[in-house]
């Protein structure tokens, strides 16, 4: 790790009339989560230093790349301001750095298939859409591929939720909200990150994989024990009471308030400062995992079932909610100009993006819950 100081911000500054960036030659917005040195130094003008990481190219090679140092400058003023920071006195240029820039599509004109809605039969996915990201672009890849296939087998389409996947997050946002910079996908960006864990999203997305047939037998079935098992787990904590006796002495040991009579033990595990590791100590806990002989995964999915009980389940409510809404079709190209107790700007955005549901017209910045409920009024509901 190394910084850049004064001095090289003012070398940098030479070039400026000379970077594309600001002499006019590229329009577009930058991506706003990696900026160029050059786009830091002129929107963090108090700040006199930066932090660059110096990251090797790979196992086997002598090249670094250096991150937070992306720069569209002419290569003599890279150089120059390159050699003044620390560390890199002696550098030796592999490939200068350079700037690019793309023009996309504007991904309202999507289906949630990432179809577009004007040529039948032609699919966007990736930086044609708006976004920036390998991950956003192989997700979008996946899910176009996937509805091109079904398409031609006239089938029916294959949409995730927002509730679903982060996929389902990423091409809603696009298609409903559209955007005006390089969209990166956040965990930020998904109102049910609490269902959308890492931790299971085999038992989310494997059956739908395997209704592609994109999953195998062999590790749907490896998902449906793991589940079955881990749920099992959770339900023994459910029925299973420890005496205050036997439950005190952990507690203690963990700072956490005794208790003063039996109760389930699904309750104490509960508690944010006892973990695993404590619930063993109880011989019911230990002797269950002696006749089961779960593995490390089904444990981790039912300590985590057991501690986000409360937040999971309230969550699940909301998201049940709102697929209700989800459930509400749109008639295709239907005209909100004739909902004149609408108002005017949800009558314009409607018209323009074309929701398929009433939860995706509920989404669309400008439309407000009120007209959502004329919606819902002309729609019969």
């Amino acid at each position: 790790m190394t910084y850049t100081s004064a001095l090289v911000h003012d070398l940098l500054r030479e070039g400026f009339d000379r970077s594309p960036m600001f002499n006019g030659r590229i329009k577009s917005l930058g991506p706003r989560y990696c900026p160029s040195i050059e786009d830091k130094i002129n929107r963090f003008a108090d700040k006199d230093r930066h932090q660059l990481f110096v990251e090797p190219e790979g196992w086997n090679t002598c090249e670094m790349y250096v991150n937070g140092f992306s720069t569209s400058l002419p290569e003599d003023v890279q150089f120059k301001a390159m050699r003044s920071i620390v560390g890199f006195e002696n550098v030796k240029f592999f490939r200068p750095g350079y700037a690019i820039e793309y023009d996309y599509f504007p991904p309202t004109q999507l289906k949630h298939t990432l179809e577009t809605k004007l040529i039948d039969g032609l699919f966007f996915a990736g930086q044609i859409n708006g976004t920036t990201g390998y991950e956003e672009a192989a997700s979008q890849g996946l899910m176009a591929g996937i509805n091109a296939a079904l398409k031609v087998q006239e089938k029916e389409p294959f949409i995730l939720r927002r509730d679903e996947a982060y996929i389902g997050v990423l091409v809603d946002d696009l298609i409903t909200k559209g955007t005006e910079e390089p969209y990166r996908m956040f965990t930020s960006r998904a109102e049910y990150r609490t269902l959308l864990r890492q931790d299971n999203a085999d038992f989310r997305l494997t059956p739908k994989g395997f209704d592609l047939g994109l999953a195998s037998e062999k590790r749907l079935r490896r998902m449906e024990e793991k589940r079955e098992q881990s749920e099992n787990f959770v339900q023994f904590f459910k029925e299973t009471s420890i005496s205050a006796e036997e439950a005190n002495p952990v507690l203690e040991a963990k700072d956490s308030a005794a208790v003063s009579q039996q109760g389930k033990m699904f309750k104490l595990f509960a508690r944010p400062n006892i973990g695993i590791e404590d619930v063993r100590k109880f011989e019911a806990v230990e002797s269950y995992i002696r006749s089961h002989n779960p593995d490390r995964e089904v444990i981790e999915q039912a300590e985590i079932q057991v501690k986000y009980s409360g937040y999971i389940e309230k969550e699940r409510n909301n998201a049940d909610k709102l697929s209700r809404l989800e459930n509400i079709k749109i008639p295709a190209n239907f005209d909100y100009s004739a909902l004149q107790s609408m108002s005017l700007e949800a009558r314009e955005k409607l018209n323009k993006i074309q929701p398929v549901t009433i939860s995706q017209a509920s989404r669309i910045s400008g439309v407000s819950p009120s007209d959502v409920s004329v919606l819902l009024v002309y729609m019969g509901r």
